[in-house]
């Protein structure tokens, strides 16, 4: 039984000249294919443009290291759709992924009740958006990302008196939310669930000087032990989500002032899972596979 792992190709071992972070790729497939192997099922690498033909013989496909999508969301999304319609599991559905793909979906789950790091939404802020968010927030930094994005690509820190240029535009769809220490303090925690069932936990710090935790930028991952209230917290995002239980999903959270969590993005398309620190990832995984294709 063939399955697909959709990747770009920058992240592929073939490429030329791969992503910094391709190694995450590698660790991801070497954690993977032994426990697919065992469960009967061949993992194989494949480019997500590869034509329709290129996917014969496929009965599922995971979303991998796609990390390219952001930028061709509309081609990505028509994909994943064809792939559906031609019979083939597509995990996580494009269904999910739709509502997945722009992060206005925390408004949902903030409506949801859960909690959320305050936002102001804007459809392509300028310097004048920028200086009017520091006064709303009454913060001194502010970081402003693209509202379809991955990666930490393509954000930005400013600081309110080193404000961008008068005649700066973001470019994109963007959320503006003032910065909060936590992530330089305690560091960025991400929860994996397979099948809907807690996993594993990751405390992401980053590198001195840095405040994004991607190991692009020199962000460094750890096992995390969370407490029960942790793991309540974080299930309790995963459950908000729509639709059927997605295969595989992570809950990225900061823990705020009160000793809290607040949710940061709940990933469901293509997030680097952290086998490393979850050895038991391949295992639940497969499993999760052969309940779905049975």
């Amino acid at each position: 039984m063939k399955i697909g792992f959709l990747a770009c190709p920058e992240t592929m071992p073939s490429h030329a000249e791969r992503r910094g972070d391709a190694f995450e790729h590698d660790l991801q497939m070497a954690a993977l294919r032994p426990a697919f192997a065992e469960g009967g099922m061949a993992l194989e690498e494949i480019e997500w443009r590869a034509p329709l033909a290129g996917f014969a013989g496929h009965s599922a496909v995971l979303l991998g290291t796609a990390w390219d999508y952001q930028d061709h969301a509309a081609e990505f999304l028509a994909k994943l759709e064809a792939l559906e319609n031609a019979g083939i599991l597509v995990c996580n559905p494009p269904s999910l992924v739709r509502w997945n793909m722009d992060k206005s979906y925390l408004k949902e789950l903030a409506e949801r009740g859960a909690r959320t790091i305050p936002t102001i939404w804007n459809e392509d802020p300028d310097g004048t958006a920028i200086l009017a968010a520091f006064d709303h927030f009454d913060c001194d930094r502010l970081v402003v990302k693209r509202q379809i994005g991955a990666g930490g690509m393509g954000q930005h820190l400013f600081a309110r008196d080193n404000p961008p240029a008068s005649d700066w535009r973001m470019g994109h769809p963007a959320m503006m939310q003032p910065f909060l220490p936590a992530i330089q303090n305690e560091g960025e925690l991400s929860f994996v669930f397979i099948d809907g069932e807690f996993s594993h936990a990751i405390l992401k710090t980053s590198a001195a000087g840095e405040y994004r935790i991607q190991s692009l930028y020199g962000g460094k991952e750890a096992e995390f032990l969370p407490s029960e209230m942790d793991i309540e917290a974080a299930t309790a995002i995963a459950r908000k989500m729509p639709g059927e239980t997605p295969i595989y999903a992570r809950i990225d959270m900061l823990r705020a002032d009160d000793g809290q969590l607040m949710v940061m993005e709940a990933e469901a398309i293509e997030p680097f899972l952290y086998p490393v620190q979850g050895p038991d990832l391949g295992k639940r995984l497969a499993a999760a596979i052969a309940k779905r294709l049975s």
